[in-house]
């Protein structure tokens, strides 16, 4: 047995059974071993950001690590951007990336890169192996790591020696995954006596505390307490619709969030972090809360949330309370296409249990009041503001949760980043029905050179424009292999919609806004 086939045994035999590649010569002998051996579904993206962020979609619904294949230190760089995002989103990834021979190295050839470097800045693990025989024991440790609570980037570079070279000992046996730490008995308690001695309390829920049963034991407790319940600005998955709580995040904008948080003194954090913003902007704070607010933290991001809210709820003797009922589910609207309007849409025509993949940028910031009244459905955001993240975020999703119907909703700049993931939607035959907001120019940046004071003129603004050529969404899903339409009205929009939702494959609506 070769290291090759020693790191695909280890990774099947710790449950990492799906590897989204896009291989390299160093990888070749990686690649003969997840031919020989049978257990491995392997993706191909056609370029390596596509290959990690669908890594980064298929954790959120999977709640359990895939592999990916990189090609040396260029291609991992290429796929760093949604690795930041997946790093956000604290994502489990196990990368596996070729490099050059252990013996070749020091000849500095052309693809000769510090990987290691590179794979530090968004991986919690990083390590290089040594030899043929170390690679079993070093890929059940890179597992280990992106299974550890809340999720983890690990990053195993292996120089291609160490895959044909003859592996002693063969695979290595899965690592134990650590538990999840539990709260603080103090936090619990200092958490309790604020609630209970205190107005104007809110309760900030992030990551794993953003599921229906966390939300519903934070909602218990607000109903006793008094406190307010809300979700950080950006969150790798929220549970939504029917059945959850109809819970409304931390705006975007300085002056919205600041003005949604000034009227709390104290913060409780549960698995969350103190709001602050996505960029600072001249003579605007950066933190969004009071100056005086006392922020206190219940439960970092990796702690078990449900074991600290029911702790808490407890210590308080908070009674079970129901969640608040959302109205009916809304009609599809008609006409043009506004932020509330699509939203209201998707709302009426979304099967149950769809899984939303939200790229929407600026034209997306208020979807979710709209949309409470939904069937159940998943919500994944953007979480590391680097753009590209949506398509194979979907496809990713859409391998994570099978047999659910997932929807992209995608700004058409950011979408531009990562096109190739439609080419993976048709060779897979996924279930994702594309939405591309079409409105031609870089939006969410006319916003932000307002936001820090600057008049752009006619350099600035064509630097902002997508126009002069239009981009054709039709035509370019269509030479991706994916059926495709465009309509500038929601009532064309619901129309495509319901005739996506019907069909096995995947689906792109250009809706011009």
């Amino acid at each position: 047995m070769n290291g090759a086939e020693s790191l695909v045994h280890t990774l099947l035999g710790a449950g990492v059974d799906v590897c989204f590649a896009n291989p390299g010569t160093s990888e070749m002998h990686f690649v003969a071993a997840l031919d020989r051996i049978p257990g491995m579904r392997c993706v191909l993206g056609l370029q390596e950001n596509v290959v990690t962020g669908m890594a980064d979609g298929y954790f959120r619904m999977a709640r359990k690590p895939a592999a990916t294949l990189l090609h040396c230190g260029p291609g991992l760089a290429n796929g760093l951007a949604n690795l930041h995002n997946a790093r956000r989103a604290r994502s489990g990834i196990v990368n596996c990336v070729g490099d050059q021979a252990s013996y070749h190295r020091p000849l500095d050839a052309q693809l000769t890169a510090d990987t290691e470097g590179f794979a530090r800045g968004v991986s919690a693990w990083t390590r290089t192996v040594a030899r043929a025989e170390d690679v079993g024991r070093d890929a059940a440790v890179a597992v280990q790591a992106a299974r550890t609570s809340p999720g983890q980037i690990s990053t195993l570079i292996l120089p291609s020696d160490t895959c044909w070279d003859e592996a002693p000992g063969g695979p290595a046996a899965a690592l134990p995954i650590p538990a999840a730490p539990q709260a603080d008995p103090l936090a619990i308690r200092n958490a309790a006596r604020a609630l209970r001695d205190r107005s104007n309390v809110l309760i900030l829920l992030g990551g794993l505390a953003l599921t229906g049963e966390a939300q519903a034991l934070a909602w218990r407790v607000a109903q006793a307490t008094g406190a307010t319940v809300m979700a950080e600005m950006s969150n790798g998955r929220v549970e939504r619709g029917q059945g959850r709580l109809m819970l409304e995040r931390v705006p975007y904008p300085v002056d919205l969030a600041i003005e949604a948080l000034k009227p709390f003194t104290t913060i409780i954090l549960v698995n969350a972090k103190a709001p602050v913003g996505f960029f600072a902007y001249p003579g605007k704070p950066s933190r969004h809360h009071r100056e005086d607010a006392d922020v206190l933290p219940l439960t970092r991001y990796e702690a078990d949330p449900i074991q600290a809210l029911t702790a808490l709820a407890d210590e308080l003797g908070a009674p079970q309370a129901a969640l608040p009922d959302p109205g009916p589910r809304p009609e599809a609207a008609r006409g043009a296409p506004t932020p509330e309007g699509l939203a209201r849409t998707l709302a009426a025509l979304m099967p149950e249990d769809t899984v939303v993949a939200d790229e929407s940028v600026s034209f997306g910031r208020g979807f979710f009041a709209a949309t409470h009244a939904a069937p159940r459905h998943d919500w994944l955001q953007i979480t590391g503001g680097a753009i590209g993240c949506g398509i194979p975020l979907a496809t990713g999703a859409a391998i994570g949760a099978p047999g659910r119907r997932v929807v992209n909703l995608q700004a058409d700049g950011s979408g531009m980043y990562t096109l190739q993931g439609l080419w993976t939607q048709a060779r897979e035959k996924l279930p994702v029905t594309t939405i591309v907001l079409s409105n031609r120019k870089y939006a969410i940046l006319l916003g932000e050179y307002r936001g820090v004071g600057a008049n752009p003129g006619r350099t600035a603004m064509d630097m902002m424009d997508l126009g002069n050529p239009d981009l054709n969404w039709v035509k370019l899903a269509e030479g991706m292999g994916v059926e495709a339409a465009k309509t500038s009205t929601l009532e064309g929009c619901a129309d495509l919609m319901k005739q996506s939702f019907a069909k096995d494959g995947p689906f792109v609506i250009e809706l011009e806004i």
